[in-house]
C-alpha cells in the first residue's frame, strides 16, 4: 500500500488498529484499522528475514543482527522523506475549507483540547497524516497525565500511515506509552507485533500476535491482517502452527482471501472494497442489531470516510436502540464525538 513498504520489508499495516481486545475502546482508531489502512494497501506484504544468507545464521547471531538492525533503524522523519502514504483520491472542498478554519481557530486558541481533538480526525481524513499526528500529540500534551492508552495508540497509528507503513523508533516510543497505561490494548499489541516483524524477530511477533488474536473478537479490525500472516510468520518463527477457526461472533472486517486479494488491487477497487465492508456491517445491524461497539464502529467508519450524513444517521438509530441504557449511550457518545457530530452534552449535531 505504501512505496516504505517495499524498502522496509513491512507487512502491510492491514489494520492500523484500534482499541483493546474484547473492549469498548474500537472507536475511530478502529475505524481507522478498517478503512484508512486498508483504503491505502498496494503491495504484497511479506515478513522480514534479513539479507541472503540471514537463515543460515546461529540462533543467537540472529538475534543479536535484527537487534543492531532494530537500534539503527531509520527515524521517523527518514520513513516519511521515502513513503508515499494513502491520501484520497478526491477532497470536498467545503470540507477542506472548514478544516481550515479550524486550523486558524487553533492557531488563536493552541490550548483548546476539543479542537486539536477534532483537528486530528479531519487531518486524517484528508490524508494529512503528519499533521495529523503533529494535532493529537498536542491533544496528548493537554491531556497530560489523564492521556489514555487509546490516545498514545491513535499518536502511533498516525505516525505509521505517515511513514508509509513502518514502525519508526518514534512510534515505538508511542506505543510503549500506549502498553504502560494499558497492556492489553490491541491496537497497540498489533504494531508491536508489526514492529517486531519488521526488525527481523518473527518468533517474538508470532507470540504477539497469537495472544491478541486468541483474545479478540472476530470483528476486531486486527483479526482480518493478523489471521492472514499468523502462519507464514509462525512458519519464519520455527513452530509449528495451525490456525484455528474463526468462532461464531460476526465478521464486520475483510476474510484473509479478501485482504490478499485487495493487496493487489488499484486504489479505486480497494476503496469500493472497503466500502463494501461498510455496508456490510451496516446492514447486518439493521437487520440483526448489534452490540453498542458494532454500532460505534459504524458510526466512526463513517466519519472516517468522510460520510457524516451516515454517521449522524447511524448515532441517531444508535441512540434511540440505546434508551436507557447509560454505559451503551456512553460508547455510543464518544464515537459520535470522534466522528465531529456532538458536542460535550452529547446532542447530536455539527
Amino acid at each position: 500500500r505504501i512505496l516504505a513498504l517495499e524498502r522496509s520489508g513491512a507487512p502491510a499495516p492491514d489494520a492500523a488498529v484500534p482499541g483493546q481486545a474484547g473492549g469498548g475502546g474500537r472507536r475511530l482508531a478502529a475505524a481507522l484499522g478498517l478503512v484508512a489502512v486498508l483504503m491505502a494497501a498496494s503491495v504484497a506484504g511479506y515478513l522480514w528475514l534479513g539479507a541472503p544468507g540471514y537463515q543460515d545464521m546461529p540462533l543467537q547471531g540472529r538475534i543479536a543482527a535484527a537487534q543492531q538492525a532494530m537500534e539503527n533503524r531509520p527515524a521517523q522523519a527518514d520513513a516519511e522523506a521515502e513513503a508515499t502514504p494513502p491520501r484520497p483520491e478526491t477532497v470536498d472542498p467545503e470540507h477542506l475549507a472548514l478544516v481550515e478554519r479550524l486550523r486558524a481557530a487553533l492557531e488563536e486558541r493552541p490550548d483548546d483540547l476539543r479542537g486539536h481533538e477534532l483537528l486530528a480526525r479531519h487531518e486524517t481524513q484528508l490524508g494529512n497524516y503528519r499533521a495529523a499526528y503533529a494535532a493529537q500529540r498536542r491533544v496528548i500534551e493537554l491531556r497530560g497525565d489523564d492521556a489514555t492508552a487509546d490516545d498514545y495508540a491513535f499518536l502511533a497509528d498516525l505516525m505509521v500511515l505517515a511513514a508509509g507503513g513502518y514502525v519508526s523508533p518514534e512510534a515505538e516510543t508511542a506505543l510503549e506509552a500506549a502498553l504502560r497505561r494499558d497492556p492489553r490494548n490491541g491496537t497497540a499489541q498489533y504494531y508491536l507485533g508489526l514492529m517486531l516483524a519488521q526488525g527481523g524477530r518473527p518468533d517474538l511477533a508470532f507470540s504477539t500476535w497469537r495472544d491478541l488474536h486468541d483474545r479478540s473478537d472476530p470483528d476486531d479490525p486486527w483479526m482480518a491482517p493478523i489471521r492472514a500472516r499468523l502462519e507464514s510468520l509462525a512458519q519464519r518463527a520455527g513452530v509449528r502452527y495451525t490456525l484455528p477457526p474463526l468462532r461464531d461472533g460476526g465478521g464486520a472486517g475483510p476474510s484473509a482471501e479478501a485482504l490478499a486479494e485487495a493487496e493487489d488491487m488499484a486504489p479505486e477497487e480497494r476503496e469500493e472494497m472497503v466500502r463494501g465492508m461498510v455496508q456490510r456491517l451496516a446492514r447486518r445491524l439493521d437487520a440483526q442489531g448489534g452490540s453498542p461497539d458494532e454500532w460505534a464502529q459504524l458510526i466512526t467508519a463513517y466519519g472516517v470516510l468522510g460520510r457524516t450524513d451516515m454517521a449522524q444517521d447511524t448515532w441517531g438509530r444508535a441512540q434511540r436502540a440505546y434508551i436507557g441504557r447509560p454505559d451503551a449511550l456512553e460508547v455510543l457518545r464518544t464515537a459520535a464525538r470522534e466522528a465531529g457530530l456532538t458536542d460535550q452534552s452529547g446532542q447530536s449535531g455539527q
